[in-house]
């Protein structure tokens, strides 16, 4: 995960993003607030909600998800974090004081042991090299407080139309998918012991009448993106 990556496509990500997704029928927004939304429902059923007032939204970027985390969690105090400093200065102008923006040097995040109620991330981890994800699941670790949530979303390299948007987006030129089991089996290595997997999005938006059925099939890994989770 180079800054200088996201650096140049800081100003045009949202365009960038739009085109590339337009296959789903979908906007950036859709793709976005249900990634908080799901967050929230999950909180809700660990019996987390009342205790998730200091949120960390590690690779935020320019902050797509500070207005959902506002939306859904509205009395919990957001922390975005990137190494991206272009996104970040974009990130505290949309943002406009709803969230904290930090600058992240890859290595350590800088924050205080338990200084989170939950970690998450949407997306980011295709981005950096393989070899890194253990020491960051770690650093995420260190941060969370004992009890914590840690919810990290991905693609699902197994969606032939999630394939097709990965490999035809400039920004997406470096990366590397993961499998869900993968991802679980870092989280495992970086001390989290009991993590389980959400397959998400099954149905594009012209059959969107069909999506109250996705909750049922939550199990099955064929959606265009997961998401797997863990408390501390």
């Amino acid at each position: 995960m180079q800054s200088s990556e996201f650096d140049k496509f800081a100003q045009e990500y949202a365009a960038l993003h739009r085109a590339n997704i337009a296959v789903s029928g979908e906007g950036p927004e859709f793709f976005a607030e249900y990634k908080i939304r799901e967050l929230r429902e999950l909180c809700s059923s660990l019996g987390l909600l009342a205790s998730t007032g200091r949120i960390l939204d590690f690779g935020a970027g320019v902050g797509a998800s500070v207005e959902y985390f506002r939306r859904h969690f509205p009395l919990a105090t957001v922390t975005c974090v990137d190494v991206s400093l272009a996104s970040l200065r974009i990130g505290v102008e949309r943002a406009r004081g709803q969230a904290g923006f930090v600058a992240f040097d890859g290595e350590r995040l800088p924050f205080a042991d338990d200084s989170f109620d939950c970690a998450f991330s949407a997306c980011v981890f295709h981005h950096i090299e393989p070899a890194r994800h253990v020491a960051l699941l770690s650093e995420l670790r260190r941060v969370l407080r004992p009890g914590g949530l840690i919810t990290i979303f991905e693609h699902n390299p197994l969606n032939p139309l999630t394939l097709h948007a990965v490999r035809t987006c400039p920004f997406d030129e470096n990366a590397i998918l993961l499998r869900a089991g993968t991802l679980q089996q870092r989280l495992t290595a970086a001390g989290f012991h009991r993590c389980a997997v959400r397959y998400r999005i099954f149905f594009p938006h012209a059959f969107r009448h069909l999506r109250p059925l996705e909750r049922w099939m939550k199990w099955l890994p064929l959606g265009a993106q997961y998401y797997v989770y863990d408390l501390r």
